[in-house]
């Protein structure tokens, strides 16, 4: 496992200095946030992402994932509205060839809320609609999509995990992946162990953050009321070799390296936990 940070919490810096403090704090990657003033698809250059690459480079940390601005605004992938949904899909091909500008493979959606009369089933047919041309856009570019099952302030689409397995069966959407977020999880009642097993042979990706059941406040873990211990043994049982990403909310953006600092902290206490208890059950005569 890896621990990455949504550049988000440093909505305040620019996103080169995003990079250097992340790095300086131990991290190994950096997930992109794609909304100004960091990779906002219509701000980045092919100089500027060489840039920015190189610096990554040069500090040590990877590009986790790339995650353009959509909530509520400015996209709507379930609009009843053609044009709205056209719009939508061209702005999120836009943002997937800015993170293919960085090396960033990995991009997530976000399904989206229904307008008032409009259905749930055409919703999901307009999702459904959506997300075949950015799948079909994705194969093309080499590249991964991962839809993220959200919560009711959210969406009336998907918010569950298994939502989120039933929509890609039920529309035969191929190679589309799953974003678990574990504080949307939290706030949906879900079991973050029974979700794992829900993915198992689907793509996912993990958003990393807390709550205390009431509403997604993207707290530091640890700080929420997530019982986190199951669901990191879970993942380490599994060999999971991919990024969790942390992302924190608006509540930590007046002092984002405090917050990041305190992430990382915890993480590595449940790292370091999680390899010793490896070692006591390879131990001669330990239980199985």
């Amino acid at each position: 496992m890896k621990l990455s940070l949504s550049t988000f919490v440093y909505v305040n810096y620019a996103l080169d200095e995003t990079i250097r403090r992340v790095a300086d704090l131990g991290y190994d990657g950096v997930e992109l946030w794609g909304g100004r003033p960091h990779a906002y698809c219509d701000d980045i250059t092919p100089k500027e992402a060489r840039r920015l690459r190189a610096l990554a480079e040069r500090k040590g940390v990877a590009f986790s994932a790339f995650i353009p601005a959509q909530f509520r605004y400015p996209t709507c992938l379930c609009s009843p509205c053609g044009h709205v949904r056209s719009a939508s899909v061209a702005y999120i091909k836009k943002s997937m060839a800015a993170a293919k500008l960085f090396g960033c493979r990995n991009v997530s959606i976000c399904p989206g809320h229904t307008l008032f009369g409009q259905g749930y089933e055409n919703g999901r047919q307009a999702l459904a609609e959506s997300a075949r041309a950015l799948l079909a856009f994705a194969r093309a570019e080499k590249m991964s999509l991962y839809l993220e099952p959200a919560h009711r302030l959210e969406s009336d689409l998907v918010m569950t995990v298994e939502e989120g397995v039933r929509f890609m069966h039920d529309f035969s959407l191929e190679n589309l992946g799953i974003v678990m977020d574990t504080g949307h999880c939290f706030v949906n009642k879900e079991s973050l162990s029974d979700c794992l097993r829900l993915l198992e042979g689907i793509p996912y990706h993990i958003h990393l953050d807390d709550n205390h059941g009431n509403s997604d406040d993207h707290k530091v873990p640890g700080d929420g009321g997530i019982c986190f211990e199951p669901f990191l043994t879970a993942l380490d049982q599994a060999r999971y070799k991919g990024f969790l990403t942390a992302e924190l909310g608006w509540g930590d953006t007046a002092d984002p390296d405090a917050a990041a600092c305190r992430c990382k902290v915890w993480y590595d206490a449940q790292l370091a936990r999680l390899r010793q208890r490896r070692r006591d059950s390879a131990r001669p005569g330990a239980k199985a």
